[in-house]
């Protein structure tokens, strides 16, 4: 249940965070919609299979990421779903698609103290990590997803 102080916080907010905080609520559920469903039947929507988006900064967008990146955090907890990295990935994804945004959703494997296989997601968007960015680095990649845009915010595409 949401407490009474962050309800008083939600209604200090300006009129933009409170509407990107639903948009990244509805994302949420899109995401854990997708997740659901096969992987093999969303695999086309994320993007350009074992292919990366540019590493190269664009100040315009930082802005626009860090409040992303700052709603799917927030309403990530307050979900009544599970909405771990993979479904954080696919709804900052979807709303960076949204922008004319280009981003890299990642794949990675590792095992964890005990020896069992385990699994995570991350986003990236320029230079930036979007969502997954805790722990990524215990990860061996093992698949990535470059979604380009044809906007004005298109960046070059890099090969690995």
């Amino acid at each position: 249940m949401i407490s009474l102080n962050k309800l008083k916080i939600f209604l200090k907010m300006d009129w933009k965070m409170k509407l990107l905080l639903v948009e990244a609520y509805f994302y949420l559920a899109i995401g854990r919609y997708l997740k659901s469903i096969s992987f093999a039947k969303i695999a086309p929507s994320l993007g350009e299979h074992m292919k990366e988006t540019s590493f190269e900064q664009t100040l315009s967008n930082k802005r626009v990421l860090s409040s992303i990146s700052q709603a799917i955090h927030m309403m990530s907890r307050y979900t009544f779903w599970e909405s771990q990295c993979l479904v954080k990935a696919i709804a900052a994804m979807k709303m960076l698609e949204k922008r004319n945004i280009e981003s890299t959703l990642y794949l990675g494997t590792a095992r964890d103290e005990s020896g069992e296989m385990i699994a995570h997601a991350w986003l990236r968007s320029g230079p930036y990590y979007i969502t997954g960015f805790e722990g990524m680095e215990k990860f061996t990649v093992v698949g990535k997803f470059a979604k380009k845009t044809g906007g004005k915010h298109h960046a070059k595409s890099s090969s690995p």
